[in-house]
């Protein structure tokens, strides 16, 4: 039987007149609530006469009033397409393959793109594609976010329209013409072939014009020498992988000597295969990528250096120049040079001397050897730059002699040593157009700053080696008005049509057997280039020349490029800022190298204060003409080669960049006559410097289960359990190996995908290009210099760096062992922090484990963090309430807590706290608010993809299809990713190889991140 009884909500239903009940009759949604008028205002709410009654009118009904109140969430609305494009599908992201080269960096590219936005970088891995990303070219997806981009052009500091821009260069060409004045572009290398022939259709238009090239960081020296012997300005593409032995006086082909990208082939001869891997020598003065994977690296100065390659060049060919090379260098030179003298084809020498006599010699021994690494075909063309027509062009400003300049792709007045000769020059200079990217220093001193777009903006085409062509291709269309230095030039020259059009047309002259369509699609075009047949050149004179270097009176300073700023173009990108450098370990600086020895001569010191930041003295640096560059902060380096310092360029910069970003000193001003190796005094200078370092320790201290090693030798004459040596523990009073015991029951792993990341310590330069593509794929904040110093980095990624105590890292364990009582443990280990003057090194990449018995799941109070069949360990932020006893209880060290709230937080304005900025971010991936904790989830994202793909296919995911953002950067191969239950992949096959180990594995974490023992060929 039904009830009759009417219930009331609230005594306002008894009143049918009540506009609050008919609001709720006849609306959906609650009306709003002025709450923050009511509520929000005290003083009008302390003077109210409003009675109980009336309050209850506001909120009795809804929930709404509290919410809005304390609701910190904002309302995002989503926008659906009206017309929505066939090839964008929401969630689901475009690949476009292209090339880019941007005078310093190169690489054959995937860009990842959702919803028309450009959000990463990837490796094209089509044959013929060889370059991969390095850290700096991963990070350039930022740069297009930058938003201190130049947005429009400008005229005389004022915004202008193109057509003002383009009329006025007009005029002043014409001008020129009539006056019979200079007109001169001045560009970085091109390496473009529609460029190229556009800039000659330029010229032939404008005779009284001419194209100075002009490379920041120059490699005159080598491409001189190269044009005599072969009479092209180019380049050798070395290909290592080809060398048994490699021998690099002074080369850090690990790093950017000669544009880099030699690690791959590097990495392929360093893991051992069949009992055998390569062997290298290293000679050089700055610790560098190339020196820590070394084999034998011997610290030495440029004079030294100079010294040595001719003693190597004597007994390469059989002369005899005299030589002064230092007793305690000649053992080790000699010993080298028989070895590659031993090795014939299969050995190689690089050397990064800026001498001409010195590169000379480098290909007369190359072509002595015969070696299969050197050749002449497919050269490099990423360096063209003359410094004797820079050094001639600014004579030409300062005399009056130029009319008009067009610059592109450069930026005088920040990198020349003597930029003040050239700003004079420019002066005198009656038009100076600058396209550029930002409103940089030379823009700000230029008649025009025309503003260029990013190469994810643009078309053009690159020819990176010679037979080798590629597109770059546009992912977005122009953010801001902007417009390419190509396209203002064909109107110039009065051609019609665009750059598009004039690279199409120009590409069927190179792509013969292919069509626009397919190059276009695979990104690359594979063509045929011949060997250059090499001049009659008198070698002993240059060796003869080059015998008669002298030591330095003071100091030698060696003036380097850095892995993550490179030349300073990216400057403003907060990523490369925050990139720790990989040998030393600070971020957002640059400083002076030391050696230890020198450091106590110059009483310069480094010490760690009690808030666990690293801290550093200041020195003054004074070039031989007597120019100063004061308070330079100072690293004490192991490994520096004593009466050495270094120095990196890229640094310093103050013009459109982010005040956060304004960090460090322009080391260019030291960067004399384009010689990297300039001679100095150095002084201490008052007050201490405070530096952002992510590594405390410095060496291992004989812990070497962390970073397992051995030599060729016992790797090849003994069994693995000699030199992988499994931890043993107690069981029933029983020695067994760790892994064998578990502290809880193992669920079955078999059904399903089962996740591995295999890392071989064997191919790991150090690079970073994995760090930056997990920042790019995972929404890693970035933090400051500040909190880098309080130990707060958020990188989910780390490469730790370990110096060796001894000579090499078996000594230290040896020493270890020897350790006899508590009083002699103590004097040692404490003897043992401090590294060695010449150490062994050693790289390896951290990041959450993903252990299968993971310590951070059973301390988690809300179970945030847990284990998945697929091997993965998950966070659930939403769950996360930060109590930190997962870090707490993680003996890798790899969970990382949001201090504060990154996103949209003017207290971090880096580039999550603006829109554009923001666009770089990956929908796929959550960006996590304070208080959360958050750590490498083994890029799930990525592989759910994965699976899906295949299902929607119907068909098993392929080997190699399966990739984290780590592994896909990772050019060596270091880094491998795949399903351990496949049992025909290559990362089971790793698993199973004895080489492998687990780090800690006395732990008994069971993690599902593998490392290889590394072995040294010494």
């Amino acid at each position: 039987m039904s009830s009759n009884k009417k219930y009331w909500k609230s005594v306002e239903e008894l009143d049918q007149n009540s506009s609050i009940v008919e609001a709720l009759r006849n609306n959906e949604f609650v009306e709003e609530i002025p709450t923050d008028e009511f509520l929000g205002n005290g003083d009008a709410l302390s003077s109210s006469s409003t009675s109980r009654r009336d309050f209850l009118k506001y909120v009795g009904f809804s929930t709404a009033a509290a919410t809005l109140a304390a609701c910190e969430g904002p309302v995002n609305k989503s926008i659906p397409y009206v017309l929505q494009p066939e090839q964008i599908i929401p969630g689901v992201a475009d690949y476009y393959a292209t090339s880019v080269f941007d005078g310093f960096d190169f690489a054959n590219l995937l860009v990842k793109t959702r919803e028309g936005r450009p959000i990463k970088i990837d490796n094209n891995t089509i044959a013929g594609a060889k370059f991969s990303a390095n850290a700096r070219i991963h990070a350039s997806i930022l740069s297009l976010y930058d938003s201190m981009r130049l947005k429009e052009p400008k005229i005389a500091g004022q915004n202008a329209t193109w057509t003002a821009v383009t009329d006025k260069i007009k005029t002043s060409l014409a001008d020129a013409t009539a006056k019979g004045s200079q007109v001169v572009l001045l560009t970085n290398t091109l390496a473009s072939p529609s460029t190229e022939k556009l800039v000659a259709d330029f010229i032939a238009k404008n005779p009284n014009a001419k194209h100075v090239i002009y490379d920041a960081v120059s490699e005159s020296e080598a491409l001189d020498a190269f044009e005599m012997v072969y009479g092209e300005r180019a380049l050798v593409d070395y290909d290592f992988s080809k060398a048994s032995l490699i021998v690099s006086v002074g080369a850090d082909f690990l790093g950017d000597w000669q544009g880099g990208g030699f690690d791959a082939g590097y990495a392929k001869g360093r893991v051992p295969k069949s009992g055998k891997m390569s062997r290298h020598f290293q000679l050089e003065a700055n610790m560098t990528l190339s020196g820590a994977a070394a084999d034998k690296r011997l610290p030495m100065s440029t004079a030294n250096q100079k010294q040595a390659l001719v003693h190597i060049y004597n007994i390469i060919t059989g002369s005899a120049v005299a030589v002064l090379l230092d007793n305690k260098f000649k053992v080790e030179v000699t010993k080298a040079a028989q070895q590659l003298k031993a090795a014939g084809s299969k050995g190689v020498l690089v050397s990064g001397i800026q001498d001409k006599n010195a590169q000379l010699l480098v290909l007369a021994i190359n072509q002595a050897l015969a070696s299969e690494a050197f050749t002449t075909s497919g050269v490099r063309q990423i360096r063209k730059g003359s410094d004797e027509k820079v050094v001639q062009l600014v004579k030409d400003m300062k005399a009056g002699n130029v009319h008009t300049l067009i610059m592109s792709g450069v930026n005088p007045v920040y990198t020349l040593a003597d930029s003040a000769t050239f700003v004079e020059g420019l002066k005198k200079v009656k038009t100076s157009v600058t396209f550029s990217l930002k409103e940089d220093e030379t823009a700000l001193v230029s008649t025009i700053a025309a503003a260029a777009p990013h190469y994810l903006e643009s078309w053009n085409d690159v020819s990176i080696t010679k037979g080798i062509y590629g597109i770059t291709q546009p992912t977005i269309r122009p953010l801001f008005n902007t417009k390419q230095f190509q396209d203002v030039l064909l109107s110039l020259t009065g051609l019609t049509g665009t750059f598009y059009d004039y690279i199409k047309a120009n590409s069927a002259t190179v792509i013969t057997g292919s069509t626009w369509n397919q190059v276009l699609h695979d990104g690359i075009y594979v063509g045929v280039s011949s060997a250059a047949s090499a001049n009659s050149v008198d070698y002993s004179a240059a060796a003869s020349a080059l015998a008669k270097a002298k030591a330095v009176s003071g100091l030698e300073l060696i003036l380097y490029t850095k892995t993550g700023m490179g030349d300073g173009q990216q400057a403003n990108n907060p990523w490369l800022q925050e990139f720790p450098d990989p040998i030393t370990r600070v971020s957002w600086d640059n400083y002076v190298t030391v050696s230890n020895a020198d450091a106590k001569k110059y009483e310069l010191s480094n010490e760690i204060v009690a808030n666990g930041g690293l801290n550093g003295s200041y020195a003054t640096i004074t070039t031989a003409d007597g120019f100063k560059l004061e308070n330079v902060p100072v690293i004490v380096q192991p490994g520096q080669a004593v009466g050495t310092i270094g120095l990196a360029l890229g640094y310093g910069r103050k013009a459109a960049l982010k005040e956060e970003m304004m960090v460090g000193l322009n080391a260019y001003s030291l960067y004399k006559g384009f010689d990297n190796v300039q001679t100095v005094t150095l002084a201490k200078a008052e007050g201490e410097h405070e530096f952002a370092c992510v590594q405390g320790q410095k060496t291992l201290m004989g812990r070497g289960d962390i970073i397992k090693e051995t030599s060729l030798e016992i790797f090849n004459t003994k069994d693995a359990h000699i030199w992988n040596e499994q931890p043993m523990v107690s069981l029933d009073h029983k020695e067994v190996e760790a892994t064998k015991v578990d502290l809880w029951d193992s669920f079955d792993r078999s059904t399903g995908h089962h996740f591995n990341l295999s890392i071989d310590l064997n191919a790991c330069t150090g690079c970073g290009a994995c760090v930056i593509a997990c920042h790019a794929e995972n929404n890693v904040p970035v933090v400051g210099k500040a909190e880098i110093r309080r130990s707060r980095d958020m990188h989910w990624l780390r490469i730790d760096r370990y110096y060796s105590s001894e000579s090499t890292f078996e000594g230290d364990n040896e020493r270890k062992e020897n350790i006899a009582g508590l009083s002699s443990s103590l004097s040692t280990f404490n003897e043992m922090e401090k590294a060695g003057d010449n150490p062994q090194v050693s790289f390896q990449p951290v990041m959450c484990q993903h252990c299968n018995h993971a310590p951070c799941e059973t301390v988690c109070p809300v179970a945030a963090t847990s284990h998945s069949r697929q091997g993965q360990n998950h966070m659930a932020y939403n769950r996360c309430v930060g109590t930190r006893y997962c870090a707490n209880n993680c003996p890798y060290k790899v969970r990382r807590f949001n201090w504060f709230l990154y996103n949209k937080n003017s207290d971090f304005d880096y580039y999550m706290n603006d829109d554009l900025g923001r666009m770089v971010l990956n929908p796929d991936v959550n960006v996590r608010s304070r208080g959360v904790m958050e750590k490498c989830s083994m890029c799930i994202q990525m592989t759910q993809a994965t699976i899906l793909k295949a299902k929607n296919e119907g068909r098993p995911v392929v080997d190699g299809e399966f990739q984290t953002a780590c592994s896909n950067a990772c050019s060596t191969g270091a880094m491998k990713f795949g399903d351990i239950n496949d049992n025909e992949s290559e990362v089971a096959q790793l698993v199973a190889d004895e080489r492998m180990y687990h780090l800690l594995e006395h732990v008994g974490t069971k993690p599902n991140v593998i490392y290889h023992v590394k072995v040294r060929n010494t």
